[in-house]
């Protein structure tokens, strides 16, 4: 791999082989407006396909090449592949980590498989459509932002950016690649962690396990085994990892195992998958949240993965832990990864620094009235939290932001939909604590929370004082005509803040000339306003004692969104020494230590 190929690390840290080739890059591009590609012939004849683009940035962003920022209907993509020799008598899988919405792929002219949503990842298995020497690979995305039957989050159904809307992304967006595997294979592990037992609990499924292979996990801390585990292979038969002398983790230590899975018959290993896991245990007692058994505080700060250059997509993969560091140096211990559905890479750089999230989807824009709007979203939410639920610092899933316009236009439609969601995520993983709908409305929730965006600290007091897990009935919820009532669960104020500041006297860095700049209340006459906002509404809730958590809104500055931490570029805009005095506040941690 060349040394300027984009974004060359490979995508998923916890499930890799060592058989792979990234096909990030330059490809062949056209957008087609009248959606009439495949009537043309370009699946089997591309020589149409004559712009450039590099993958895997959208059409829209700079970092493309092709900077094309209206609506495209649809657009195709082109490059030839060779399969390297020694993978002869494998299959080989065409990996997609997110294409925006609908993906259509040929090889040689070859239908091979097509995928809908925005941001789950997605293989193909190719091995039937490849000849000797080149091939050629084409890629249709079609994109309906305004459909409302495909959730988009805060991409603009309008053509120019506004309010909290933003440039969208359209077709390829995450990194395309190539791996060869075996006819008889591991297809996924479950890991689950088990601190209480000292143990890692596996569940592992396989294509084509037959009599006589064994399932073989190995866990390495640094060079040394730790444990070591063979069974029968059978898809869903879980097996365990005892760990002697072990060690957790946590945001001040996030001590991660390697582990090492194979697929063996007799002493041949067929297939071998290398992975990791942090062992550590997050639950829920009464109104409190707990991280290993002891009380922890969420000091978490909104994060929406935008990027002035890449749009969706982080520049390097440099550039996602940079995002992670900003956050810690001042003071926030984690993140609510705000309607988008981030990279398998920024969970590992999570993990890796001992950074929480709460993983959330891109709802916004789906109509509850629509069954195909519905089915669309939890079709694609299952195939998420299924590839993301091994991340330690996933504490929680937040699979809808702000419902109240569903709520009240369709009032059993939206109730029926968020219940089976939740069902759906607590089925799908049991270990986690689903917050159902972020703010507001409510249906059923492991976790209670509420937006509020009031600047006068006096007032904020004043609307959160009678929180109370004992005083359900005047605990305070947004619109309770439609929400379902508190119940005495951790409540959380998972947006506040926002404190309008763009440092740049009304100009921003994407185009010093736009007008529309805005953040929440009224923009502050000068910087100190802002550092005493900041240090009066955080010391609301820190100081409270029935509140689990904040989350502030937010991590940078997003086009005229100048309400950031930082600005959209990632430079400072405050103090970091100042903020951690507020968002890492003395009594946020001594509530974290009291036992």
């Amino acid at each position: 791999m060349s040394d300027t190929q984009p974004r060359p690390e490979h995508p998923r840290p916890q499930f890799q082989r060592d058989a792979w080739v990234n096909l990030n890059g330059t490809w062949n591009f056209a957008i087609d407006f009248g959606q009439s590609g495949e009537a043309k012939g370009w699946p089997q004849d591309p020589a149409d396909l004559d712009r450039a683009i590099t993958v895997p940035f959208c059409p829209e962003s700079r970092l493309s090449g092709v900077q094309y920022t209206d609506f495209m209907p649809s657009v195709w993509y082109h490059r030839t592949i060779e399969i390297p020799d020694e993978w002869g008598g494998k299959c080989v899988r065409l990996h997609f980590g997110a294409v925006d919405y609908h993906c259509k792929a040929w090889v040689n002219g070859r239908l091979v498989g097509q995928h809908d949503g925005s941001s789950s990842s997605f293989a193909f298995d190719i091995t039937h459509a490849l000849a000797a020497g080149e091939n050629h690979l084409v890629v249709c995305a079609n994109d309906d932002t305004r459909s409302r039957d495909q959730p988009s989050g805060k991409q603009c159904p309008d053509l120019y950016s506004r309010g909290c809307h933003y440039t969208r992304t359209t077709g390829i967006w995450q990194t395309v690649w190539l791996e060869a595997v075996p006819e008889s294979r591991i297809d996924a592990v479950r890991i689950v962690p088990d601190l209480d037992s000292s143990r890692f609990v596996l569940t592992p499924t396989f294509t084509n396990a037959r009599r006589g292979h064994t399932f073989r996990a190995v866990l390495c801390n640094g060079e040394e085994e730790v444990a070591v585990s063979a069974v029968p292979a059978a898809s869903g038969a879980a097996m365990s990892l005892r760990v002697k002398d072990p060690i957790s983790w946590s945001p001040a230590h996030p001590h991660l195992y390697d582990l090492r899975f194979e697929l063996c018959e007799g002493d041949a290993v067929i297939d071998a998958v290398h992975s990791y896991a942090g062992l550590r245990k997050f639950h829920i007692e009464g109104h409190k949240f707990y991280l290993n058994n002891d009380p922890i505080f969420l000091r978490f700060v909104l994060d929406q993965g935008f990027y002035p250059d890449g749009i969706w997509t982080a520049p390097s993969d440099e550039g996602l832990k940079a995002d992670i560091e900003k956050s810690l140096a001042v003071g926030f211990n984690g993140a609510r990864l705000h309607q988008k559905v981030f990279e398998e890479r920024f969970h590992y750089w999570a993990d890796k620094l001992g950074y929480l999230t709460w993983g959330e989807y891109c709802d916004w824009g789906m109509n509850f009235g629509s069954p195909q709007a519905i089915h669309n979203q939890q079709r694609e939410w299952r195939e998420i939290v299924m590839r993301d639920h091994n991340h330690p610092s996933i504490l929680a899933w937040t699979p809808y932001n702000e419902t109240r316009g569903g709520a009240t236009q369709h009032f059993e439609a939206h109730r029926r939909a968020v219940r089976e969601t939740y069902d759906l995520t607590k089925a799908l993983d049991p270990s986690r604590p689903c917050h159902d709908t972020s703010g507001y409305v409510h249906v059923c929730t492991d976790i209670y929370t509420v937006h509020d965006y009031e600047q006068d600290a006096a007032k904020l007091r004043e609307t959160y004082a009678s929180v109370s897990p004992d005083d359900w009935e005047n605990t305070p919820i947004r619109f309770p005509d439609l929400s379902a009532p508190y119940q005495g669960q951790p409540y959380v104020v998972d947006e506040y803040g926002g404190t309008w500041w763009d440092a740049h006297a009304g100009k921003t860095e994407q185009d010093p000339d736009r007008k529309g700049s805005w953040g929440y209340g009224k923009r502050p006459t000068d910087i100190e306003e802002v550092y005493d906002r900041i240090d009066k509404l955080t010391a609301v809730l820190v100081e409270h004692p029935h509140i689990a958590g904040y989350c502030y809104t937010q991590l940078t500055d997003i086009e005229q969104e100048q309400n950031g931490i930082y600005t959209y570029r990632r430079r400072e805009k405050f103090d970091a020494e100042r903020l951690r005095k507020s968002f890492g506040a003395p009594a946020a941690i001594e509530r974290e230590s009291d036992t």
